[in-house]
Order: C-alpha cells, then structure tokens, then sequence
C-alpha cells in the first residue's frame, strides 16, 4: 500500500518531535535511533527514509526545539511586565523539571562544541535568533546597548537554569535559591533599562 505524500510528511514530523522531545531530556549521545522512532510511533526501519543520518535529524531537532522556545516569548510591543512574566517562566522549578519541553540551549549546549558542524550551525542560528528577539523585547533607546544586555540577559538565563538542574538533586535548596536570584537580578536589568527609556524627551 503506497504512502501519501501527507502521511509521509505526518512520520517525519513525528519523528523530528520525538527526537526535539527526547535530545532535551537526554542529551544526543543519550538516545538511540530505534528509540526515537519507538517514541515517533514508528518502526526503526522506516527511519532511512526521513533521513540520512542521526545527526541530520538532530540538526532538524534542534531548529525545532528552538522555534518552540521562541514562539513563548512575548510580542515585542508587549509591556516590560509580560517580558518579566516570561522571565519568571523560563526561571521556573517546572523548566528546571522538564527539560524534555523546554529551551534547547540549558539542555544542550554543553554538547554542541562536540557535534558535527551541520548542528553547530543550527545551534548557533538558533542562539543568534534569541539575541535578536530579546534584543527587540528589552527596553532602551540605544540599540547596543540593547543589544549587549540581550547577550547578558540570555547567559544568565541559560546558565542559571544549566545550574539549577545540575543541583536540583544533590543541593535542592541551592539550585531553587539560583533561580530566585537570576530572577530578581534580571528584573533589575530590565526596569533599569525602562527607567532609561523613560526619562528619554
């Protein structure tokens, strides 16, 4: 029985989900093909079909997972509080928790340096879409300065919650007390920057 063109596109976006979902949650060198395509509902013989490799399924992974992590950010004509509201969410227990649904950069790049370039590249484009869109999110009339407290903002998020899971285990009060402290530090940076946009005539 021959496979539509729709059901062949339904598998592989099935697959690319699964992969997004389980790379998150494990890491790359932590999930094997058969399982992926085990979670996707499919059997490890179809996957040659969708792709050429692992590794070509986990670039498409992660340009999804970043596109998903995206789509959570606020519009950027939304008021500075809906970016603190984000904030928050990002620097939460339940993102700590669920790494499986999350954004990709805490969850992976510690890997990425040892992946094929054809992941680095997606990697790094997703990395540069994040700048840009907290960039476009931060209060502030001068565009680098903007700019170069986008790059800050997006570190401390990522590295706070890097962090907070990598303690959640072993010192809980710790890692909750990272993500308290990243939070109130970060709301700082953005009222500062309203302030100054504020007091501009």
């Amino acid at each position: 029985m021959k496979v539509t063109k729709e059901k062949v596109a339904a598998h592989r976006a099935a697959i690319v989900a699964a992969a997004a979902r389980l790379f998150r949650e494990r890491g790359f060198a932590g999930v094997g093909v058969a399982e992926i395509m085990q979670a996707a509902g499919l059997t490890h013989g179809g996957f040659y079909g969708h792709f050429a490799s692992k590794e070509a399924l986990a670039a498409e992974a992660c340009g999804l997972a970043f596109a998903e992590s995206l789509a959570r950010l606020p519009p950027p004509d939304r008021a500075v509080d809906a970016l603190a509201a984000y904030l928050d969410a990002y620097l939460s227990a339940l993102h700590r928790d669920h790494a499986e649904a999350g954004c990709p950069m805490p969850a992976l790049a510690t890997e990425i340096a040892r992946q094929a370039e054809p992941l680095q590249t997606t990697f790094g484009r997703g990395v540069a879409a994040f700048v840009d869109a907290l960039t476009a999110r931060l209060p502030g009339a001068d565009a680098a300065e903007c700019r170069a407290r986008a790059i800050a903002t997006l570190a401390a998020m990522v590295g706070a919650m890097a962090l907070a899971r990598a303690t959640a285990v072993s010192a809980p009060a710790l890692s909750a007390e990272i993500l308290a402290a990243t939070q109130a530090q970060l709301h700082r940076l953005t009222a500062a920057g309203a302030a100054q946009a504020a007091d501009l005539p």
